[in-house]
């Protein structure tokens, strides 16, 4: 079966006929969702060509009718761009592997982390490798600094540290944004080996991570507001953005705020001020020094 007939797969079963004009017939339904029929027949195709795409049998499906499943599958705009992209790549060969994007991060990248402080920020590659942190930036997520640089990634944080379902206030939530991001990677560059080998791992040590993988729900990373119960400064919520750097293979700064005068905003002065040094670039660049900063 290809990615794209999985995520037909996958989706068709979170869509309940009630939720698209189907009657529940009676008895009890073999499938949660809608049966390979009754999402056939809301497309506008046979039974045969849809059960020949989901299976992988038919890889050349039209624009028009990856559109008409979208519609039947309920999908938003990003998740209907996501199958399509997932039909073109079943309809032509797979490209040969990129490399491993760097892990370098440009030392005026670094010099800007300090300049963002008391704000905590980091730099994270494509698949949420930790790759520079301000202070605050690495002291937010607690407990991550215990392990060695090269094992820092966000998404390994939130499914394998201990801390970080005390840290997040909406585990759950957070963790289905992590996969739902990843599973965009995957859509354009399935075959990367950074990307492979972090799945690979964290299905295998994580069941949650493994049920929501399944889900084939796909997200792609920019902003919005988390609540986090850090043990050193309490419970704030601070709003967060996510900008793509420039020639940089897919990094992505990523900055914490709070209004000015507010309680989330003192203490995330506070725990800048609680982190020592300054602020830390990957494993191949220099830590830059810390700015003059005033008061």
């Amino acid at each position: 079966m290809t990615e794209f007939g999985k995520f037909l797969r996958a989706r068709r079963g979170d869509v309940r006929p009630v939720d698209v004009g189907l009657p529940a017939g009676a008895g009890r339904r073999r499938t949660p969702g809608l049966r390979r029929e009754e999402l056939a027949a809301l497309a506008g195709v046979s039974i045969d060509y849809y059960i020949r795409l989901e299976r992988g049998k038919e890889t050349h499906p039209s624009p028009s009718v990856v559109e008409a499943l979208a519609d039947a599958l309920r999908l938003n705009q990003e998740e209907s761009g996501f199958l399509h992209e997932l039909a073109a790549r079943a309809a032509r060969r797979a490209p040969e592997p990129r490399p491993l994007p760097s892990r370098r991060v440009r030392p005026t990248v670094t010099q800007l982390l300090e300049t963002l402080r008391p704000n905590p920020a980091y730099v994270v590659s494509r698949t949420n490798d930790l790759l520079a942190a301000n202070p605050g930036g690495l002291r937010l997520l607690h407990g991550i600094a215990d392990w060695p640089e090269r094992q820092r990634n966000t998404v390994r944080y939130t499914f394998l540290h201990p801390a970080a379902r005390e840290l997040w206030a909406d585990w759950e939530q957070k963790a289905k944004r992590c996969v739902a991001q990843l599973r965009a990677i995957a859509g354009t560059d399935p075959d990367a080996p950074d990307l492979a080998a972090l799945v690979g791992e964290l299905i295998v040590k994580s069941p949650d991570f493994n049920r929501l993988w399944e889900r084939y729900e796909v997200h792609t990373i920019g902003d919005g507001e988390k609540t986090l119960r850090h043990p050193e400064v309490g419970t704030m919520t601070l709003s967060h953005e996510g900008l793509s750097l420039n020639r940089a293979q897919g990094q992505r700064l990523v900055i914490y705020m709070a209004p000015p005068g507010s309680p989330d905003h003192d203490k995330m002065t506070l725990l800048d001020l609680a982190a020592s040094g300054p602020s830390i670039g990957s494993v191949e660049t220099t830590p830059v020094p810390p700015s003059r900063r005033q008061g």
